[in-house]
């Protein structure tokens, strides 16, 4: 039986990198993904990416079975920035987890609505931060197995492989806490955005839903006029949000609490709220999340034209 963090590592998928065909490394925790590939002056880049067994690979040569997919970062992320003292004092544990993959699930509607989150205000990570459902991808899933997995264990929802289709978004460089300003990194992660198209409306999928209430504690199905304000916010800067004159100043929710639900409404400029420079964070929707909004709005409107 393997002890201590080997055995964890083995139980965990996580990220590996390859650059110019070299021999695939895993990712060290305290290494930034895009700076591996392109140094510390830019955010994006083009990736294939791919699992295989417990690697998720990324690399910037085309491998079999490979997705190129947009790989970014916000401009703050602590990684980027951690001094070489900083990444130095991280604890053992910390150093040693390496990268994990996530993966997030854009739910659309067949009136092309989103489905977004808010996380528990119990959870270490992230806490009252609206997100799509999403979480770690387990040894021997595949990437959509991860997230049908998760959007049934957060929203009690089992789709069925005829029931949708879907298509890969993009991956995000996340790091918990999301500022050095806020402490030292504690997790590391690479999220694989995915976009489920349901033909149901959103009535007839959330009839379905059974929220796990210690993952989650509201849920909102939320307009692409409403999302477009919300991709349009800018962490990292001063608050300047912005409520447009075509949309409401309230947004209709659903509340979870002591096992039951109930319909609410909170200010539309909540969600766009953006992550304050410094002190506690607020809830808002997550970084990733609204960087996952806007390629999905652009993919709408090219479906549109």
């Amino acid at each position: 039986m393997l002890q201590g963090s080997r055995m964890e590592n083995v139980r965990k998928v996580l990220v590996h990198l390859s650059k110019e065909n070299s021999w695939p490394q895993r990712a060290r925790f305290q290494q930034s993904i895009i700076g591996h590939f392109c140094g510390a002056s830019k955010d994006s880049l083009m990736v294939n990416c791919g699992l295989n067994q417990h690697q998720f690979l990324i690399s910037d040569v085309e491998f079999a079975g490979s997705s190129q997919v947009l790989l970014q970062r916000p401009p703050f992320c602590p990684i980027k920035h951690l001094s070489d003292a900083q990444a130095a004092s991280l604890p053992v544990e910390t150093r040693d987890r390496g990268v994990d993959v996530g993966v997030a699930v854009l739910l659309q509607s067949a009136c092309r609505k989103i489905l977004l989150t808010r996380r528990s205000k119990n959870l270490s990570l992230f806490p009252n931060i609206w997100v799509p459902p999403g979480g770690h991808v387990e040894p021997g899933e595949q990437l959509l197995d991860a997230g049908l997995r998760e959007l049934q264990e957060e929203m009690g929802l089992c789709l069925q492989g005829r029931e949708f289709s879907w298509h890969m978004l993009a991956l995000w460089e996340s790091v918990y806490p999301p500022m050095l300003s806020r402490g030292l990194p504690k997790r590391h992660h690479v999220v694989v955005y995915l976009l489920l198209l349901s033909p149901e409306s959103h009535e007839q999928l959330q009839r379905r839903f059974k929220p796990d209430e210690a993952e989650v504690s509201a849920y909102a199905w939320l307009e692409p006029q409403i999302l477009a304000s919300v991709a349009a916010t800018e962490d990292g800067v001063s608050d300047t949000k912005k409520i447009a004159d075509d949309i409401s100043s309230v947004i209709r929710i659903t509340e979870l609490q002591h096992g039951s639900a109930k319909t609410a409404t909170i200010p539309t400029a909540t969600f766009l709220n953006t992550a304050p420079p410094q002190g506690e964070d607020v809830e808002r929707v997550s970084t990733g999340t609204k960087f996952a909004l806007r390629l999905w709005l652009d993919r709408l409107t090219l479906q549109m034209e």
